[in-house]
């Protein structure tokens, strides 16, 4: 993947180097163990965490850091290579929604350590990328590049890259109205169902990476290597992996993501399509 002499996208908010702010859980669940059932189901539990502090506001300081000190840090290089996959979304979803007599409205991404606040409740960074339909905006704690590499054993500029563009697949879906459906559906149907959909809905956010990975192919001088790491990471993050890892067993009706098997065939299948119409929701399963 050739990335470096790309355009970095403006909608980036850097909030690395800022402290996490005091958190406080509230309820029964504390935020740790949210953030604890995140990271080891792969379920993005964000909304269940809430912002609470002295007030039941989360604080969080607001000294930055100076672009010197941001470009001497270990995580540099994954930052700039979020900036440029953000831009390459935008260009290509633009060009998607202008051929469809639509008008793109960019998502905003937000570099955090540790945790962050968002619309959606605190982001921590155990809960892996996030994308929040409140604020329109994707979060990452770079430490997860990391995590890919090492933890998930799926190394690669282009497992990053296919994260982000998964989150973004989400943005693509909260502009299409599919987000607050999802939304709507919770209290009408039972929760074996709503997993459901939920697989669903992250399957087509998959399909949607695929996507943008299809027009991407040429600009970023993309080659099996690169397909290659993009499905390792879909492989890494399917639910039936992460649940034998953590519990030694799976449990299908909890799944909420897809399997690993799913998650790679929906990405494979926008990447060589290029075709919405091959992923709409209620043909994915």
């Amino acid at each position: 993947m050739q990335w470096e002499n790309q355009r970095r996208s403006g909608n980036v908010e850097d909030r690395r180097g800022r402290s996490g702010g005091k958190l406080i859980a509230g309820g029964g669940i504390g935020v740790l163990v949210i953030a604890l059932l995140s990271y080891f189901t792969g379920i993005d539990l964000s909304s269940l965490t809430g912002l609470t502090g002295d007030n039941g506001i989360a604080t969080e300081q607001t000294t930055t850091l100076s672009e010197t000190e941001l470009a001497a840090r270990p995580d540099a290089r994954s930052a700039d290579l979020v900036k440029v996959v953000l831009a390459s979304t935008e260009d290509v979803w633009q060009e998607i929604f202008r051929q469809n007599n639509l008008t793109y409205q960019p998502a905003g991404l937000v570099l955090f350590d540790q945790q962050t606040s968002s619309a959606c409740g605190m982001g921590q960074a155990a809960m892996g990328p996030f994308y929040c339909p409140g604020d329109q905006k994707a979060y990452i704690d770079l430490s997860f590049c990391d995590e890919l590499r090492n933890r998930f054993k799926a190394p690669g500029d282009f497992a990053v890259a296919y994260v982000i563009a998964h989150e973004i697949g989400h943005h693509i879906q909260n502009l299409q109205g599919r987000t607050r459906w999802m939304q709507q559906q919770s209290g009408k149907v039972d929760k074996a169902t709503y997993n459901r959909l939920s697989v669903q809905l992250e399957l087509q956010a998959d399909f949607y990476a695929g996507i943008w990975a299809h027009y991407m192919r040429d600009q970023f001088s993309l080659d099996m290597n690169d397909l290659e790491s993009a499905l390792n990471a879909a492989r890494a993050i399917g639910d039936d992996k992460l649940q034998m890892e953590a519990q030694g067993y799976v449990v299908p009706e909890s799944f909420t993501h897809g399997t690993s098997a799913q998650r790679m065939f929906w990405f494979k299948k926008g990447y060589e399509t290029g075709d919405l119409n091959q992923g709409k929701y209620e043909n994915i399963r």
